[in-house]
């Protein structure tokens, strides 16, 4: 197969078995007459990879543990006696290895013919012929003739289990060498897959024996990826057959940031194969990023501009130079009508680094002014403000593969298994090697019921309690005094802690006065906090369960106080560490964004940093920060904004008060959207801009980390344009020049006005595979731990965080609390993955709720429920749960007709305006029928497709 990119020949060949730990000591030993040195603890297989020498092997595989059942990969030992499996010995000093003479050869012959008498001989129609190792190993060992017949007891007419959308399972193929077992255990850790019964009755069962769709399998393709035959093969390649090409590129789905091998036939996408050198995943994927790339050429795409006057008429298909003229002569009459500060724009966390960097300079030149901002709104931008005052930096301070040095895992308002689920992955991991876990949730989630993970500690605190619970942790370190003294005296502002200090002791900050606050019982609060404290190295992760509160800034900084106290920061294992949810959202608020900063977190007040951009862009930039979008909304229903543009992003869906949002969209008079379908915003559009998915463009992500990972074309863009291209002529048709002709070109602005990208460059990114910002003359490698010696600030900033309950409260009328959160099959607003077989296992939302709390209402499971806030009702089905407490409720927010943020108010956090999505005072009741919302949606849904089809069924007259 052609690869596309390996400019360094980082080879993903298959070493055998996994490196050695690094112990700093190496061995000398001969293999097949080869002297050579490797780690100790090295196995032979590895060793004799590393120096060319390929012995044959089936179980064996070097992402999984040494496991010697297939005895293919037996080797002579000078000295030893037998012939021993080299993927479970570790080599020795002076080790004399012979990997290939005629006894060696016979054995393995006689093992392949075994394998062989049990498995079909249909390779020239196996949907792996060209891609099967049991093919390659008969080849390699010269088998020639199998003399056993299949006369006898054989597995050749066992059935297939094709439940599951994405891969088949062909139990007449499978050979037992337990590869996807070990898989699902080591790699995903979720322990669906086992062998049943023994000797010839071996057999690979999901579960109890059940279909892999009914099983506990999350779908994430390490067994599929693991496997050596055509057992488990992926559909697509089942129908379309092998692919011929690949491109290394990045994952356009959640935070972590994976790595893939984008496999081709022509411009098909055959597969996505995790990519094992990526740096974020280790060639581990999730059921989306693995399966849910099907969505890139749906039939419901965009591909041809079109535009209205009003979005009570149909559309109309048009030329991309006719769209862009006539968005720019709106944009234009609104100005000159309005004034200025009119109009703005809003960039997306999906789109790339380069592509947000140029919205927010359109935003500032051709609109003239800072009315920018970003996803990162509704859900980390209290992570920016309360990092920044604390630790000097607005984002996380370690790599992922740092939770794998953690003693003591402290996860806060967060659930990576299912939003983050290749680091949940990881974690699980750390947790099966002994670290200690501590959940601070107001649900149970699956990480405290993580297979051989031991039993964490759960503190299920009432939603809008975060602070009060904060402080009594640390509360309880200052008072037992279990603070690390020095690391406070040396890296910490003496004065600061002083006066947060004697703040933390106050009694009414204990556990035992904020037990009524938080719910949570005063002794496990303690015992959590001498756990993390006591620690050798506590990490904190942290999610929208600590941001999207009205207190989400104070509860960021509250975390940073803990980690600054118990000197849990700036090494391995430890660190503030935010999970992003959008794949870009750091990057795009690393892109200058917010209204208030341009690229690189630079305030649009600071002379100097500004008067580098007007140098550079030829124009004046506003001093002032511009509108947030709560302030865009208002600023709209007032009459007095009047012209937004949106680059993938679906508001109306995602942001809270849906109502709200409604008539603010309603109130514009030129909403351009730039998008790959036609979302819940694009329905109150006038210009309807079709947009690139991540296969269709290059550039760069940053993920969680801060890790910048390249971006590369793997087919052309369906409509004509990269997002890029859009942007830079929408600029042009505005009358403000740009003139890019790669995104690499904008990377290198990007560096040469942004001090933490400075050494970003396409050709370092080839190089080394990934960067983590910042990126400068001192690190010109990348950072990825921070805060090592000191911090940006200086010294590490205490803050006094007084809790302040929300004024969300629940009462007699709305006596319950209503949070949200993501499910692993689904994504964010679901745009992407509703168009996948993702749609198996969430088709909608559900509305969870505790026994106790249902039966009071006389709800079941099923039942449809009517859920009422002081902003509005909907109607969801019931789920009874005992992962709620009770007095709280929980749902989703993936399909657009739930209306979960009908229900959601406009309460935020006083810092940043980000929603308080987490604390919804709410009533249920059993209904019959869909609220009155729901029933208005459903009727514009249905108008506005028909709206857009007419369009499509004139498409063929555009000269595009």
């Amino acid at each position: 197969m052609l690869h596309v990119f390996d400019p360094n020949n980082r080879s993903d060949r298959d070493l055998g078995t996994p490196p050695a730990i690094e112990s700093g000591r190496r061995v000398a030993l001969t293999i097949d007459g080869l002297d050579i040195s490797v780690p100790e603890g090295t196995s032979v297989l590895r060793a004799a990879a590393i120096a060319g020498i390929q012995i044959p092997k089936l179980c064996a595989t070097d992402n999984l543990e040494a496991f010697g059942s297939c005895r293919l990969c037996a080797v002579e030992i000078e000295g030893r006696r037998g012939l021993p499996a080299s993927c479970t010995t570790p080599v020795a000093a002076g080790m004399n290895v012979t990997t290939q003479n005629a006894r060696l050869a016979k054995l393995r012959r006689n093992v392949m013919e075994l394998y062989i008498s049990d498995h079909p001989l249909d390779c020239l129609t196996c949907s792996a012929n060209g891609d099967c190792e049991l093919q390659d190993m008969a080849g390699q060992v010269g088998l020639r003739e199998v003399r056993y017949g299949y006369d006898g007891k054989h597995h050749l007419d066992a059935d297939k289990d094709t439940s599951n959308p994405y891969f088949t399972f062909d139990a007449s193929k499978c050979i037992v060498c337990s590869r996807c077992v070990r898989a699902c255990e080591e790699v995903q850790g979720t322990f669906a897959l086992t062998i049943d019964g023994r000797g010839f009755d071996s057999h690979v069962a999901a579960s109890q024996n059940d279909a892999f769709m009914d099983s506990e399998c999350v779908s994430c393709g390490a067994c599929v990826q693991a496997c050596p035959t055509a057992t488990l093969m992926e559909n697509s390649v089942i129908e379309l057959g092998q692919p011929e090409r690949s491109v290394v590129t990045t994952c356009a789905y959640c935070g972590v940031g994976c790595s893939f091998k984008a496999e081709l036939k022509g411009n098909t996408v055959v597969r996505m194969v995790p990519y094992k050198n990526g740096q974020a995943n280790h060639g581990h994927s999730c059921v989306k990023g693995r399966f849910a790339f099907g969505y890139a050429t749906h039939p419901d795409r965009l591909t041809t501009p079109m535009i209205r006057d009003h979005i009570d008429e149909p559309w109309r298909p048009v030329s991309w130079d006719t769209a862009l003229q006539f968005a720019a002569d709106r944009i234009k009459a609104i100005q000159a009508k309005y004034g200025r500060n009119s109009v703005g724009g809003i960039t997306s966390s999906r789109c790339t680094n380069e592509e947000a960097y140029l919205v927010q300079k359109l935003v500032r030149t051709a609109f003239g002014n800072n009315n920018t901002d970003t996803c990162a709104r509704v859900c980390h931008s209290p992570t920016g403000y309360g990092l920044k005052q604390t630790l000097g930096e607005s984002a996380g301070t370690q790599t992922f593969d740092s939770v794998m040095q953690a003693d003591c895992i402290l996860v806060i308002g967060a659930n990576p298994t299912d939003a983050h689920p290749v680091f949940g992955s990881q974690l699980r991991r750390r947790l099966r090697q002994g670290a200690k876990l501590i959940v601070a949730d107001p649900r149970a989630i699956d990480l405290l019921t993580t297979p051989h993970g031991g039993e964490g500690i759960h503190l299920p605190l009432r939603p809008g309690t975060n602070v009060a619970l904060v402080n009594a942790l640390t509360h309880v370190i200052v008072t037992e005094e279990l603070e690390d003294r020095a690391f406070i005296a040396e890296r910490c502002d003496a004065s600061e802690y002083a006066a947060w200090n004697a703040f933390i002791r106050d009694e009414r900050l204990s556990p035992e006065a904020t037990e009524s606050i938080t719910g949570v019982p005063a002794d496990r609060v303690r015992e959590a906090a001498r756990l993390y404290a006591n620690a050798d190295n506590g990490a904190i992760y942290y999610g929208l369960g600590v941001t999207e509160h009205s207190q989400g800034s104070t509860m960021v900084m509250g975390i940073a106080n803990l980690a600054l106290a118990t000197g849990n920061i700036g090494r391995e294992g430890v660190g503030v560490n935010p999970l992003r949810g959008q794949n870009n959202v750091q990057g795009s608020c690393d892109m200058g964004s917010f209204p208030h900063e341009l690229p690189g977190y630079q305030h649009v007040a600071q002379d100097d940093s500004r008067q580098r951009f007007e140098v550079a862009w030829g124009v004046n930039i506003d001093h002032e920060p511009g509108l947030r979008i709560p302030n865009m909304f208002d600023a709209a229903i007032d009459g007095s904004f009047k012209g937004l543009y949106v680059q993938g992003e679906d508001i109306a869906q995602s942001d809270p008060n849906t109502q709200h949002v409604e008539q603010a969209l309603s109130s514009l008079e030129c909403l351009i959207v730039q998008d790959i379908f036609l979302n819940e915003t694009a329905k109150y559009a006038h210009v309807l801009l079709p947009g690139s998915s991540f296969l269709e463009k290059d550039g760069t992500f940053t993920n969680a980390e801060r890790r910048i990972n390249r971006v590369r074309k793997v087919m052309p863009p369906l409509a004509g344009k990269a997002d890029w291209e859009i942007t830079q002529d929408l600029a042009n048709a505005l009358g403000y020049k740009m003139d890019y002709g790669h995104p690499e070109e904008i990377m290198a602005e990007i560096a040469s006005l942004t001090p933490t990208f400075k050494n970003v460059t396409y050709q370092k990114l080839d190089e080394l595979g990934s960067l983590q910002w910042p990126c400068n003359d001192e690190h010109p490698n990348g950072t990825p731990i921070m805060h090592e010696q000191d911090f940006p600030i200086g010294k590490g900033r205490f803050v006094v965080t007084d809790y302040v309950p929300t004024t969300e409260r629940s009462n007699r009328r709305f006596p319950l609390l209503l949070t949200t959160g993501r499910i692993l099959s689904q994504y964010n607003v679901g745009a992407q993955t509703r168009r996948t077989e993702n749609q198996n296992w969430h088709e909608q939302d559900w509305f969870e709720i505790h026994p106790h709390d249902a039966s009071e209402r006389g709800i079941n499971d099923g039942d449809w429920v009517g859920i009422t806030s002081r902003s509005g009702d909907t109607v969801l089905q019931a789920k009874v749960s005992e992962r709620m407490q009770p007095g709280v409720v929980y749902t989703t927010f993936h399909h657009p007709v739930s209306g979960a943020n009908v229900i959601t108010t406009d309460n935020s956090d006083w810092a940043t305006n980000c929603p308080e999505y987490k604390v919804t005072a709410v009533q249920c009741e059993k209904v019959a029928n869909p609220s009155a919302w729901q029933q208005r949606h459903r009727a514009q849904d249905k108008k506005q497709w028909g709206f857009l089809r007419a369009g499509v069924e004139t498409e063929s007259t555009v000269v595009k």
